[in-house]
């Protein structure tokens, strides 16, 4: 029977090795955490972020998407919505120029914005901040869009 002697090395050599599969397992996230954990070992502490009060961010979205002129609805996911309605609807029309998708998502946007607005002012007349679905009932109704009833 052979005596295998034990490498001092090998214990501190293996235990830095990462095996291939382990190593697939390690999420992209928890290697950008140990870098930052690594950078910020180095610099100034890090800071904890202010805490803001309740309504301050939601203020400042609001102001941001006043001033913003672009599209609220991401354009690919709403291409991808009119094209399988059109799907379901016609299997003849599966083409679409692209001036005619960003008039269709400009109308659309325009129409959720204004509902929007319409059912804010029915929440605010009944003394609510809160949205409710009966609200833009309310609105839809009053404004002939649609029939929710």
């Amino acid at each position: 029977m052979l005596h295998v002697k034990s490498i001092d090395f090998q214990s501190s050599f293996l235990s830095n090795l990462r095996l291939p599969d382990q190593a697939d397992h390690l999420g992209e996230q928890q290697q950008q955490q140990e870098e930052k954990k690594q950078v910020h070992k180095v610099g100034r502490p890090q800071r904890k972020p202010r805490r803001l009060r309740p309504g301050t961010r939601a203020l400042r979205e609001i102001r941001f998407y006043q001033k913003t002129t672009g599209f609220v609805i991401p354009v690919s996911n709403f291409t991808r919505l009119v094209r399988q309605v059109t799907q379901e609807f016609s299997q003849e029309v599966n083409r679409w120029q692209a001036e005619g998708l960003v008039a269709l998502q400009e109308a659309a946007e325009d129409f959720l914005v204004h509902l929007f607005e319409d059912g804010m002012l029915c929440a605010v007349h009944a003394k609510r901040v809160t949205l409710m679905k009966k609200d833009l009932d309310l609105a839809r109704r009053i404004g002939g869009r649609g029939q929710p009833w």
